[in-house]
């Protein structure tokens, strides 16, 4: 989380934002999220790692809450993720607390942002190399962006 935070400093003294700006290190299911306060919010991959789907409800509707008039909310959030070892072709137990099928991902943003435009919805199929442990893991998901105004 630190890389991210210090690639956030970087590129925003670099792209002349930084006064608006304000990075927070913080668990996002304790974050504090006030009422009407934000223009936008943008989670990438970081919903499905809560301690369970209805924590992640609890904080979608604190984002949604928190999202003023005209604002949005930008979501990259991963479902159906499998792992699988390379070397034996064996399915692993995958490094995610929050792992649902596609559909029922996208209903529960769909209740959640109910009422607000859906300005981009894709689901993606992804596969990529990851190294876990000293082995090869082929991590499978549907990635999905979801992109809604209020």
């Amino acid at each position: 989380m630190d890389t991210a935070l210090d690639k956030l400093k970087e590129y925003s003294k670099k792209y002349q934002v930084e006064q608006v700006i304000q990075p927070i290190k913080s668990d996002i299911a304790t974050f504090s999220i006030r009422p009407n306060t934000y223009e936008l919010i943008v989670v990438v991959s970081a919903l499905e790692h809560v301690t369970s789907a209805d924590e992640m409800m609890n904080v979608l509707r604190h984002m949604e809450k928190g999202t003023k008039l005209g604002g949005i909310n930008c979501l990259i959030v991963h479902s159906e993720v499998k792992e699988i070892d390379i070397e034996t072709n064996k399915n692993l137990d995958p490094y995610i607390e929050v792992n649902l099928p596609t559909d029922d991902m996208l209903n529960r943003l769909r209740r959640v942002y109910h009422g607000w435009k859906e300005r981009k919805v894709l689901v993606k199929p992804l596969t990529y190399h990851i190294m876990r442990n000293g082995k090869t893991i082929a991590l499978k998901t549907n990635a999905i962006t979801y992109v809604t105004q209020k």
